[in-house]
């Protein structure tokens, strides 16, 4: 079934949606990690046949790193149809892969000397480009290297409230570049809470997907939840939370079959933006979580050598009540994307991703 905006402009839980199909987190969201611990279940398809049995398993849960991932598999802990196997073991459909994830094991934070691309910075508040690769903060597999680690050498008085996340407020996904604004005081964290409990702060991402979006304005609103299947997902469930997505077409690729997007959100739940295009059927492209494709436009072997998704738009209220806005341009590995999306326009070889 091919989803259609009711009125032609409104995707929502109303709508008549086949759901056969991790983004900004913010305070309103719960924490990503808590259903990863326990028992998790995965199933391959036929998109990951003779995939590394660790490889598999580290995109299947992306918070944790290879290197975590390996360890657990040579501890045991990962389990092919009931059996240990090695990392390199190559998985095939119709298994069912057991990963036993330890409960997490907190470790001190320390400052480390990670350069940041810090665009505005008072007493209060600080704002900077996240690079696509750097974890906001400390998890399992993933213990220094962090946002966090950087921001305590930057500004060692960042430790706001006690919190073992000190200054966050909202995170981006590991793979999503682009703009954050992190509280430095109290005063900066308690202005930043407010105004994101008041949905004022405005979001603005780019995102290129599979499929021609059609029509060119529309909006998303579908509750979004932790999927009762696979406990490392969101998906799109009437259980859920509301959450509501703006989307505006940037540009149609037709021949490629792709869709460049502006999306704004108004609520900031786990994996917003790719459960809400997943279920409208246009997964971003090199998503490997909510897009099962593979090839160019795919989730793997994409054109994209990462999720095709950046925090473009920032703008928020000072403490003192001053309004601020920021923009980031596509980072150079998006840019090379849609470069490459274009030359394949109009031919019949999209040609190889280096």
């Amino acid at each position: 079934m091919n989803p259609v905006a009711d009125d032609g402009e409104i995707w929502s839980e109303r709508g008549a949606f086949d759901d056969d199909a991790y983004e900004l987190i913010d305070l309103e969201a719960e924490d990503e990690t808590a259903g990863v611990e326990g028992t998790v279940e995965l199933r391959p398809t036929r998109d990951e046949l003779n995939e590394r049995l660790d490889k598999y398993v580290a995109a299947q849960i992306p918070d944790f790193s290879r290197g975590h991932i390996q360890r657990l598999i040579d501890d045991g802990r990962v389990l092919v149809d009931g059996v240990p196997r090695r990392r390199t073991f190559k998985v095939t459909p119709g298994e069912v892969v057991t990963v036993s994830v330890p409960a997490p094991v907190l470790v001190p934070l320390e400052p480390e000397a990670i350069p940041l691309d810090v665009l505005y910075e008072d007493e209060d508040v600080l704002v900077l480009d996240k690079p696509a690769g750097m974890v906001v903060h400390p998890a399992p597999g993933h213990p220094r290297g962090t946002l966090v680690n950087a921001l305590l050498y930057h500004a060692p008085g960042i430790a706001v409230g006690g919190s073992n996340r000190p200054g966050i407020v909202h995170r981006l996904d590991k793979d999503t570049s682009g703009l954050m604004v992190v509280a430095k005081s109290d005063r900066g964290r308690t202005a930043l809470v407010d105004q994101w409990s008041r949905h004022s702060v405005e979001k603005g991402y780019v995102a290129l997907v599979r499929g021609l979006v059609e029509p060119d304005m529309a909006t998303v609103d579908v509750p979004i939840g932790r999927d009762p299947k696979d406990r490392q997902r969101m998906a799109a469930i009437a259980t859920g939370r509301n959450a509501m997505s703006h989307l505006v077409v940037r540009e149609w690729f037709p021949d490629a079959g792709a869709t460049l997007l502006d999306v704004d959100i108004e609520t900031g739940r786990t994996h917003q933006i790719r459960v809400h295009l997943a279920f409208i059927g246009h997964p971003v492209v090199g998503d490997p979580i909510y897009n099962r494709a593979s090839g160019p436009l795919g989730g793997t072997k994409s054109i994209a050598p990462r999720q095709f998704l950046h925090a473009a738009r920032l703008a928020f209220d000072l403490p003192g009540g001053e309004r601020v806005s920021f923009a980031s341009p596509l980072p150079l590995d998006l840019q090379e994307t849609l470069s490459r999306l274009s030359i394949a326009e109009g031919t019949d070889s999209w040609g190889e991703r280096s």
